[in-house]
């Protein structure tokens, strides 16, 4: 390992990182060329609120589903097998998105791009955390995840330039970016080994039977992981409660362009680029997770709140400025490297789906309830903040319990 490793003019786990870097990238910015013609589909299609909600709700439903599947089969059959061809899946199901005809047509090929998405997950932190260096585990995580950053805001910004300055199609956006999606799919391919090193006969040997004596019902025995389970799932809420309607409620309660609404929640991302790497950083020098996290969902819980409380642009973006350092996307790592810390080896890539697949059963239900919240008697678009921040004070419950102790060298 060590001979082929002096070889490579480049670290292999630098490729690795690099290239799901840009895949966080062509995810994120393909569920947020959305987001800025959510106003154009509403009126196209005669929707309501709720409705409109459901979009998103319904996309991260067939997201939600392959989570554990994907991960399974990644385990049994090999993660790259699973990998490449969701990610090839994604570019053609998100360009056939720009030939709907009728709402049925969108919602359907959208969920299409929901469950092949579903795929990446589990499969590609799977191969990214046996490739990483233990000491550089959080990280490297980080910095993969930083790719959300990027994603989401060259998503908002591609759609709404496309749609409100160029004045293309609300459809346009949907092919635009199926293209750098099919080249990291060849990246993938061809750049992206099954596994990080080569293995001996005697490793080979060890893992057969650990998988052998593994059962899927093992990861809900260890503590740890199911708090982290709970934690992920009370942050992407109100994660997807931000990217999903904020533009929409800065448009239609603050009275911005979606242009302007679109740059301002483009400021969580960039932030939490600076907050992902930093958190990542302390939490590696520290050894503990639990401590980072509890300084952080608190912080979260503040901005969330303060988004709807903000009465002036400069205290508006204050919060999301605070949100961006310490919220999900910086989360995501520290959390990652928890279930890295305490899943069975032979099964990440299971550990790792069934992580993502309850974060993101949060954002199945954060979309449409925040539609609905605001379409009932007496609601408003700021009920669905507020209950964010409601759930989010969980997520810090579940963490209290978490038990771990300092890493040994």
């Amino acid at each position: 390992m060590a001979e082929k490793a002096r070889k490579e003019l480049i670290p292999y786990w630098w490729r690795v990182v690099a290239i799901f870097f840009f895949g966080w990238i062509a995810l994120y910015a393909g569920r947020l060329v959305l987001s800025p013609v959510m106003p154009h589909i509403e009126q196209e299609f005669s929707l309501s609120k709720t409705q409109l909600g459901m979009i998103m709700s319904l996309f991260f439903l067939t997201y939600t589903i392959l989570q554990v599947p994907s991960g399974i089969l990644g385990d049994i059959i090999g993660r790259k097998k699973v990998l490449v061809p969701g990610f090839m899946l994604f570019a053609a199901a998100i360009a056939a998105v720009s030939l709907s005809t009728t709402f049925a047509m969108f919602l359907i090929l959208w969920m299409i791009v929901g469950a092949a998405q579903g795929s990446y997950y589990g499969p590609q932190f799977a191969l990214s955390s046996e490739a990483i260096p233990k000491k550089w585990i959080t990280l490297g995580s980080a910095i993969i995840n930083c790719g959300m950053s990027f994603g989401i805001s060259f998503g908002l910004f591609l759609s709404s330039v496309m749609v409100e300055t160029y004045h293309f199609s609300w459809k346009a956006p949907f092919w635009a970016i199926a293209i750098p999606i099919f080249l990291i799919a060849l990246a993938m391919l061809f750049f992206v080994r099954e596994n990080a090193y080569e293995v001996n006969a005697a490793e080979k040997s060890k893992q057969a039977a650990e998988k052998a004596d593994f059962s899927f019902w093992d990861l809900f025995k260890n503590r740890n992981l199911v708090l982290a389970y709970v934690t992920i799932f009370c942050s992407i809420y109100g994660f997807f409660v931000i990217i999903t309607w904020l533009p929409y409620y800065l448009n239609k309660v603050r009275g911005m362009t979606m242009v302007e609404a679109s740059g301002y929640t483009s400021i969580v991302p960039w932030i939490a680029i600076i907050g992902t790497i930093l958190c990542s950083y302390i939490s590696d020098k520290l050894g503990l997770r639990k401590p980072v996290v509890l300084c952080m969902m608190p912080l979260s819980l503040l901005a969330i709140w303060g988004i709807v409380a903000s009465e002036s642009t400069t205290v508006l973006i204050a919060v999301l400025v605070l949100y961006g350092m310490i919220g999900k996307i910086a989360l995501n790592p520290v959390l990652v490297a928890l279930v890295a810390d305490n899943a069975p080896k032979a099964s990440l890539s299971t550990a790792f789906g069934l992580y993502n697949f309850f974060g993101m059963a949060s954002s199945t239900l954060a979309p449409v309830v925040t539609g609905w919240l605001a379409e009932r008697p007496g609601g408003s678009l700021n009920d669905g903040f507020y209950f964010a921040a409601f759930v989010t004070v969980i997520g810090i419950v579940a963490m209290l319990f978490v038990k771990e102790n300092p890493k040994t060298e």
